[in-house]
């Protein structure tokens, strides 16, 4: 029977982590180690020579879980390390409350926790719902059946080395099918706000995108229908490599 190990960045008694233990049960076991408190868009923060609590809880349904004082990184990290038995056959990382598409996927703790998997040797999938207010289970029933869809054909056909896939679900129960996609360009809209004499906030509009281009995450999500994009570890910018090589650098 296949072993499934869960873990999130909205912490370990989020919802969609919940909803996701649950669909994922059909395949195989599953293991949760997830974050103890809310971790989002701490990327791929790994915490490194500081102590890491790690304690066990059980979710709203019993299911026993590890809730660890750290990032989604760490979470994978400590298990890879011998908190857990590892490896496991899959590692699933969501159902997160809000999209991860484009370059979301650099600040991402759900993301950055499938790099980390697959850092230590196992395939990943990133789930999340284009939904910022989800909070309960039945909300992200539809993702969660998605989800365990495609972890079923990852744990039949694998991935390549240093890949993983990053699944975003658009909201609602009427979504149009499954397309592949490339990243597309976020658009943020961040602004500085001054709390007190000394202290500044990151506040501004909910991140907007160019939807028009087909192919792309955001033009799937933003036409209704779910995106499964592959997204490998190797950032090099290949295209422009030769570019690069005619400026002639010399040291």
């Amino acid at each position: 029977m296949p072993h499934i190990f869960l873990t999130n960045d909205d912490g370990v008694q989020a919802a969609g982590l919940l909803a996701l233990v649950q669909a994922l049960r059909a395949l195989g076991s599953v293991e949760i180690v997830a974050p103890a408190v809310n971790q989002s868009a701490v990327g791929h923060k790994k915490t490194l020579f500081q102590d890491i609590p790690v304690d066990p809880v059980s979710l709203a349904d019993g299911t026993p879980a590890l809730a660890v004082g750290g990032s989604p990184a760490d979470c994978i990290a400590i298990a890879a390390l011998g908190v857990t038995a590892w490896p496991p056959d899959l590692v699933v990382s969501g159902i997160n409350r809000g999209p991860n598409m484009s370059q979301d996927i650099t600040y991402s703790g759900t993301v950055t926790a499938a790099f980390e998997s697959v850092i230590h040797g196992v395939p990943a999938l990133a789930v999340s719902l284009d939904n910022h207010q989800a909070t309960e289970v039945e909300q992200y029933r539809i993702a969660a059946a998605i989800a365990a869809r495609i972890a079923a054909r990852m744990l039949e056909k694998g991935l390549p080395p240093h890949t993983i896939l990053n699944l975003n679900v658009p909201d609602g129960d009427a979504i149009k099918g499954l397309r592949l996609t490339r990243q597309g360009i976020r658009i943020y809209r961040d602004e500085l706000v001054r709390n007190g004499n000394s202290s500044y906030r990151i506040g501004g509009l909910t991140p907007s995108g160019v939807y028009d281009r087909e192919g792309t995450d955001l033009w799937a999500v933003h036409a209704g229908y779910a995106s499964l994009t592959p997204i490998h570890l190797d950032m090099t910018a290949h295209q422009f490599i030769a570019d690069l090589a005619a400026w002639d650098i010399e040291i």
